[in-house]
């Protein structure tokens, strides 16, 4: 990763890493990693330049060096996918105000897309509109944690049990790279990296129920549910939560497998609880 151009000491340096095929960089502390495409760096840590402070905002991931280069047909939805990760990396801390012109100096676009981001993201419940100043990120606790959790296994328990019925063993069986794929992005210890394998694992395996509606409202659950917690940091999950948390879901398929529906009954809530 090459080091962003450093702002004025009025200003935030924000570190970024450039996605192939010419997304907008993306927002980098320790244990962000890129979107679409998140590394680890040397000795498993995301990999990460750091910046000053700006003004009384928190501080950011810098400013590339240059222009950042960018698909303009798309540049809120490659924001919208930034800030997400930033969300799960703790980048964003939860209580802090965020405006939109100094987030969009970093990203080297106008204030305007990132403000429909975080628009989004109130949509989404991640921030809060504040008034002349900008979005602050929603502090959460471990109640609002435990809620996602008992909702999560309220909808999603039932269909894996039906689709353990239903659903033949090889089929399962072509879910096991991307359960593979989830242990080695928690091996990474970067937490946005296994965020993004986590729910691509979770997607595949409702996606087998043929039903989209519930697949969007699993995803949406699933993704606030990665949030930090208030007080929390970058590396609130260790490398070993991360590890153990991924290797469920090989013991998942294993259940699955072997319609052993107790055992799935029970991996997937422990699961859930575990998630946060």
């Amino acid at each position: 990763m090459k080091q962003g151009a450093q702002g004025s000491s009025a200003e935030a340096g924000v570190p970024s890493a450039e996605v192939p095929g010419g997304q907008v960089r993306v927002p980098q502390q320790p244990g962000v990693a890129d979107v679409g495409r998140m590394r680890p760096g040397a000795g498993g840590a995301c990999e990460v330049v750091r910046g000053e402070h700006t003004h009384s905002e928190p501080a950011l991931p810098s400013a590339p060096r240059g222009r950042p280069v960018v698909q303009r047909s798309s540049v809120r939805g490659q924001i919208v996918d930034a800030l997400r990760a930033a969300l799960v990396a703790g980048d964003l801390r939860p209580g802090e105000v965020y405006s939109a012109p100094v987030l969009g100096e970093r990203f080297g676009v106008s204030a305007t897309p990132v403000r429909e981001a975080m628009q989004q993201l109130a949509i989404e419940g991640a921030v809060e509109v504040v008034p002349n100043r900008g979005f602050r990120v929603v502090e959460r606790g471990v109640r609002e944690l435990a809620e996602l959790a008992e909702v999560r296994a309220l909808i999603e328990v039932p269909v894996m049990l039906r689709l353990a019925r239903t659903v033949p063993a090889e089929r399962w069986a072509e879910l096991r790279p991307l359960a593979e794929a989830t242990v080695r992005a928690a091996s990474s210890g970067c937490r946005a990296t296994y965020a993004e394998s986590d729910r691509g694992f979770h997607r595949a395996v409702l996606s087998l129920s043929g039903n989209e509606q519930l697949v969007q409202i699993a995803e949406d659950l699933h993704r606030r549910a990665q949030w930090p917690l208030v007080g929390s940091g970058p590396g609130m999950r260790g490398r070993a939560d991360l590890v153990a948390d991924a290797h469920e879901h090989t013991a998942l398929l294993d259940a699955l497998i072997a319609r052993d529906l107790d055992v799935v009954r029970a991996l997937v809530g422990e699961h859930f609880a575990g998630a946060g």
